[in-house]
């Protein structure tokens, strides 16, 4: 289905018309459709279309975390990718990493006592679960490098990576 939504400025005659389309996507297990401009960011349609309101919008730039998502296991920033680039990928949101909360991340997240203001926490936790899940055992090197690029606000950084350590102890 292609609807047309139109904006004019009868002032200047300009018009602008947005394609809009419907698109069938997989998140967290479960296949929706929607419909919403093929340039909408992957984070307004969890948050506004889904009511997936877990990942967070930061920057609008790809550059603090805030919105990081799983595309087929891989941590990405929702922010700044289309929904048209998404075809038959997976997505998984904070929401889908685990049923019960119970994921290892989200386990030593509570153990360690990370979150401070919590804004952060969804994308810092996403980016730790990608990690584990293609490195069980990463080294301290390896947790900053993958963490690098998530912006914590509150500076909880040493907890941070203290519960990704931890985390990966409970990985079997």
């Amino acid at each position: 289905m292609v609807s047309f939504l139109s904006f004019s400025n009868n002032a200047s005659r300009l018009t602008h018309t947005k394609i809009m389309a419907t698109y069938s996507i997989t998140v967290n297990g479960e296949t929706k459709k929607i419909d919403v401009a093929s340039d909408t960011p992957l984070l307004w349609v969890l948050r506004d279309s889904l009511g997936l309101v877990g990942t967070k919008y930061g920057c609008g730039i790809a550059q603090c975390g805030a919105c990081t998502v799983h595309l087929n296991g891989t941590a990405v920033r929702s922010c700044s990718l289309p929904i048209s680039a998404i075809g038959t990928s997976k997505i998984t949101t904070i929401e889908g990493l685990s049923k019960e909360g119970d994921h290892p991340v989200q386990q030593a997240w509570q153990e360690v006592d990370v979150p401070q203001c919590g804004y952060c926490q969804a994308g810092q936790i996403m980016s730790a679960a990608a990690l584990l899940a293609k490195n069980p055992k990463p080294s301290e090197e390896q947790i900053a490098t993958a963490m690098n690029g998530n912006i914590c606000r509150c500076g909880t950084y040493h907890r941070i990576k203290e519960a990704v350590v931890l985390a990966s102890s409970k990985i079997k």
